[in-house]
């Protein structure tokens, strides 16, 4: 015969199990859910991802990164290509990014400099190395967001010529500097003039040398800005050249074969296109008298 204490302990252990199984296998999930919402909102809150960078992207922990980046609803194949292209040619004319950006005859994304390079794939894989690699990576990650929003293609060849490299932008507050620096040493040239013709006391002479001090540091300001700006030009200059801008030649680094690279409508598309309409002229011209000899 049972012990009818086993009995009801039994069934009272049962129910218990049964009763509480079923929203404890559902609990986990509602708190998963939550805190990935939660985690969503803290992450919009706290990065600015119109101005999203890759210092940005190495402060972004896995959990945060998963939870702003939602894999279901991410942009590929040709249109994340389209976009990325847009935005990474953006950059290069505001100088965020140094690259000059070109495309494949397979779609692919191509940016390099003098210092690296990065390979976007329409799954949005990128390969490469140095510091273009550093900044394409959370180009690709904003454009496969629905929520981002790409600006405009820019026209043209967005790196200038090395010969369209100018010295400075700031020669008006180089004017204003020295404009500024020539009355303080009139001023500081005054003041003793007048300590020697009219006996002035001491405060003359200081305020006239201090007056000089002050006009010869900014006239070596001037001159130190210039000698920057030369010196940065040049340095551009360098680099748009190790590019190929200037010559056509690319880095020798790139892994990627001469004739992967699509031609976009450059002097060499052109003087190809005349060849094969004189080609086919000539041919139509050839069929002509046969047919005429024929007949």
């Amino acid at each position: 015969m049972a012990d009818p204490e086993s009995t009801s302990a039994g069934d009272e252990d049962g129910p218990d199990e049964t009763e509480t199984g079923a929203p404890a296998s559902e609990r986990p999930d509602d708190a998963e859910a939550v805190s990935t919402e939660e985690l969503r909102e803290q992450v919009e809150s706290q990065y600015d991802f119109d101005d999203f960078g890759p210092d940005q992207m190495a402060e972004m922990s896995a959990e945060e990164w998963d939870a702003a980046f939602d894999p279901d609803t991410w942009i590929t194949g040709q249109e994340l290509l389209d976009r990325v292209e847009a935005d990474l040619k953006n950059r290069v004319v505001v100088r965020d990014v140094f690259a000059r950006v070109e495309r494949l005859k397979d779609g692919r994304v191509v940016a390099y400099s003098d210092e690296g390079y990065a390979t976007v794939y329409p799954d949005g894989t990128v390969e490469g190395f140095g510091t273009v690699l550093r900044d394409v990576k959370p180009v690709v990650a904003l454009c496969s967001m629905e929520e981002y929003d790409v600006p405009e293609m820019p026209d043209g060849e967005v790196l200038p010529k090395p010969t369209e490299v100018p010295e400075g932008s700031g020669e008006l507050g180089n004017l204003m500097l020295q404009l500024v620096g020539g009355m303080q040493v009139l001023a500081g040239i005054g003041l003793l003039g007048a300590w020697i013709v009219f006996g002035l006391n001491v405060v003359a002479v200081v305020a006239g040398f201090a007056f000089l001090l002050i006009g010869v540091a900014l006239f070596f300001t001037v001159a130190n800005a210039r000698l920057s700006d030369r010196f940065r030009a040049e340095e551009y200059r360098t680099r748009l050249r190790a590019i190929g801008i200037e010559d056509g030649e690319r880095p020798d680094f790139l892994p990627i074969e001469d004739e992967e690279w699509r031609d976009e409508g450059g002097p060499g598309a052109a003087s190809a296109a005349e060849l094969g309409s004189s080609t086919a002229a000539d041919e139509r011209d050839d069929e002509g008298r046969d047919s005429g000899s024929v007949s």
